[in-house]
């Protein structure tokens, strides 16, 4: 019989649930990512050891939300660039248009795999207990959603995104 601490990880079930969710409800998947040398992503754009990557159907190709890791293609800056994430270091994932998703503790590792060199340092230097809430990422917000559908925590002052619409063709006679 298995016990809890040698199961699998439920960080990505519940990456793979969220992004089912977002594309089902026509909204943007997002991840926010700790962007340490363990990950591959664009440099230039992680700002303070994080970058947010849009991982929806249209913004990528061959998108794989493995166990372990998720990879796919996407331009940045119109470069094509691989772009490949350890599960361990996503942070959130949540929709782009209305905040709803959900965060993870950042993985810390233990002080003996630190002094061994088996892990990277922690992100803030600070150790946190596995079982502590994540602290609040800059320019992220992530809400509970209400009984009536309408978050009550959500600032009155920013109106949400404009939807986009897609490009359509016009037939013409």
């Amino acid at each position: 019989m298995m016990n809890a601490l040698e199961s699998t990880s439920t960080r990505p079930y519940l990456v793979r649930a969220l992004h089912e969710w977002c594309t089902d409800n026509g909204l943007t998947p997002y991840i926010a990512v700790l962007a340490d040398d363990s990950v591959q992503v664009p440099r230039e754009y992680v700002q303070n050891g994080e970058i947010v990557l849009n991982v929806s159907f249209d913004a990528t190709s061959a998108l794989k939300l493995d166990n372990d890791f998720i990879s796919f293609k996407a331009r940045f800056g119109g470069v094509a660039r691989e772009i490949m994430v350890p599960m361990d270091r996503v942070l959130a994932i949540y929709a782009r248009e209305n905040g709803q998703g959900m965060a993870f503790p950042v993985a810390v590792p233990s002080a003996e795999a630190e002094a061994e060199g088996d892990a990277p340092p922690a992100a803030t230097g600070e150790p946190a207990a596995p079982e502590a809430a994540p602290a609040p990422r800059a320019g992220m917000q992530l809400v509970q959603p209400t009984d009536d559908g309408v978050d009550s925590d959500a600032p009155d002052t920013d109106p949400p995104p404009p939807r986009r619409k897609r490009p359509a063709l016009k037939v013409v006679k």
